[in-house]
């Protein structure tokens, strides 16, 4: 599975974090920046991720300092469905209900150890389809 991942400086360090987890656990990961944790603007990395997610069909990880403003960014894009997640019931639910294939995560708020479990159950939880599936299909404007 192809991982695209990007972060704000906030997001930075927790962003560099879990690069490693996924690289150890056999997934191909693509870093859409940012590269260090000098001041940037969140939108840029937000939409990098989103098109490539966009463009590969594949799953994204955005890390702000809040999640809100990565995700925000990302919803913009059609066919995106960026959910910010912050407890393993609403990382499993964005997967099961929303078919959710960029998480979003709040590096202020979160623990590297909980950042990485919601990454796992994102990462392993499929999509339900059935009621769902018509539901999703609504979203797109």
């Amino acid at each position: 599975m192809q991982i695209i991942i990007g972060s704000d400086h906030a997001g930075f360090l927790l962003k560099e974090e879990l690069k490693t987890f996924l690289k150890d656990k056999k997934y191909s990961v693509t870093d859409a920046g940012t590269y260090s944790a000098d001041s940037v603007d969140y939108p840029d990395f937000a939409h990098a991720v989103a098109g490539e997610v966009e463009k590969m069909n594949s799953i994204g990880i955005l890390i702000c300092g809040s999640g809100n403003g990565v995700a925000m960014a990302a919803n913009k894009h059609q066919g995106i469905r960026a959910a910010l997640c912050w407890t393993e019931e609403i990382a499993r639910l964005a997967r099961q209900h929303n078919n959710a294939n960029i998480l979003c995560l709040p590096a202020r708020f979160i623990s590297r150890n909980l950042a990485v479990t919601l990454t796992e159950v994102f990462l392993s939880t499929a999509f339900e389809g059935g009621r769902h599936e018509r539901r999703v299909a609504k979203i797109n404007c």
